[in-house]
């Protein structure tokens, strides 16, 4: 059965898409840690980020840091955090937040109860600044 992540990304399930090219896609998550809190995600079902071929880690990481750049912007946050956890879905994925203190990293702290008329929102925003 394919993961979450890869039934948001076939369209199954609706996504607040922030980015999607042939390789990657990213998406808003539905229990953000800040306002922006957006996953990347390869389109390619590997369990372990250490399992990604070189080539495709470097195009989610690319993609992972044009996005926090754009986070940055968008929500005049003086950092962006990036991290890898892995332990939610079992489908390779990069956290890329807007972050003004180390509470931000805190995933006890994630926000399960956000409006869809928010993370519409925070698409909009988001995708203003990338120019999409």
């Amino acid at each position: 059965m394919a993961t979450i992540f890869s039934q948001i990304i076939n369209g199954d399930i609706p996504g607040r898409f922030i980015w999607t090219d042939d390789r990657v896609a990213a998406f808003l998550t539905i229990a953000p840690l800040t306002a922006g809190h957006t996953l990347v995600v390869p389109r390619e079902e590997i369990d372990d980020w250490t399992q990604l071929p070189a080539e495709l880690l470097g195009h989610v990481m690319a993609v992972s840091h044009r996005v926090g750049a754009a986070l940055k912007v968008a929500y005049s946050a003086p950092r962006v955090g990036l991290v890898v956890a892995g332990f939610e879905v079992p489908h390779a994925h990069v956290h890329v937040f807007p972050a003004w203190e180390m509470a931000d990293f805190d995933f006890s702290r994630v926000d399960s109860d956000v409006p869809g008329e928010r993370l519409d929102e925070d698409q909009k925003r988001i995708l203003d600044v990338l120019g999409r």
